[in-house]
C-alpha cells in the first residue's frame, strides 16, 4: 500500500519522503496549501487537530509529526532500506540524542530564519532583522558543536547514516540555497564535508527532483 503524505513540498514533509525513499517505501502526496489556509480545512482538522503538516496515511494509520513519523517507519521496516537507527541499543541512543540536539538546538534558529528570510512576504507580515541576527547567531553556536563532533565521527550518531542527519536535510537545503548563507556551513570543515555527503544521497536528490517537478 501507498503511503499517503500530506504536506506541501518543503521543509518537515520531505523530512518524512526522504525517510520513506531510505527506507524503500512507496508514497504519494497530497499538496497542502498553507498561504490559503488548507491546513485550517476541518477535514484536515480531523488528520492534524493542530493544523500542522506533514501527515501521513499508511492504510487506516494515521500519523502526524515529521520525526514521530521518521521514527515510525525506521523502526517498523528495520530489516529494510537503510538501518536508520543502529544496530545496538548504545548506538540508538546517540541517534535520539542528535535527533533531539537537531529538534531543541538546529531547528528553532533555522527555522526563524527560513520563517523571515523566505517567507514572511508570502505570509503577510514582516521580516524582523534583529531576530534573524540573533537567530544566525545562535545557529552559529550549535553548528560549531557540529563541528567538534564531525571530527570526530562522519556522521552525527556515529560512522553510519542515521535519522540524526537525516532530519537535518530539508532546513539546511534552505540554507545554502535560497537563504544564501552557505557560508555558515562551508566555513567549517567538519561540517562542510558532512554536508556534501548527505545532500547527496540519492534519497535525497530523488526528493528535490520530485519536489521540483
Amino acid at each position: 500500500m501507498v503511503v499517503k503524505v500530506y504536506g506541501p513540498a518543503y521543509a518537515c514533509p520531505k523530512r518524512v519522503m526522504v525517510c520513506l525513499a531510505e527506507k524503500e517505501i512507496p508514497y504519494e502526496t497530497v499538496p497542502i496549501d498553507l498561504v490559503k489556509l488548507e491546513n485550517r480545512n476541518p477535514k484536515y482538522l480531523q488528520l492534524q487537530p493542530f493544523g500542522s503538516v506533514p501527515v501521513i496515511q499508511d492504510g487506516d494509520f494515521t500519523l502526524f509529526e515529521s520525526r514521530a513519523i521518521i521514527r515510525y517507519y525506521s523502526e517498523k521496516y528495520k530489516s529494510q532500506g537503510t538501518d536508520l537507527l543502529g544496530k545496538t541499543i548504545e548506538e540508538r541512543g546517540i541517534v535520539e540524542q542528535w535527533l533531539e540536539v537537531e529538534a531543541h538546538n538546529f531547528n528553532p534558529p533555522i527555522y526563524n530564519m527560513t520563517l523571515h528570510i523566505m517567507f514572511s512576504s508570502a505570509l503577510g507580515f514582516p521580516a524582523d532583522e534583529k531576530l534573524i541576527e540573533e537567530s544566525e547567531m545562535k545557529l552559529g553556536k550549535v553548528l560549531d558543536v557540529y563541528e567538534e563532533r564531525l571530527g570526530k565521527t562522519k556522521y552525527l550518531g556515529g560512522d553510519f547514516f542515521s535519522l540524526a542527519d537525516l532530519s537535518h536535510l530539508p532546513f539546511t537545503e534552505y540554507l545554502v540555497g535560497p537563504m544564501g548563507k552557505g557560508y555558515m556551513i562551508k566555513d567549517r570543515k567538519n561540517v562542510s564535508a558532512w554536508w556534501d555527503d548527505i545532500s547527496n544521497r540519492p534519497s535525497w536528490k530523488k526528493v528535490l527532483e520530485s519536489s521540483s517537478a
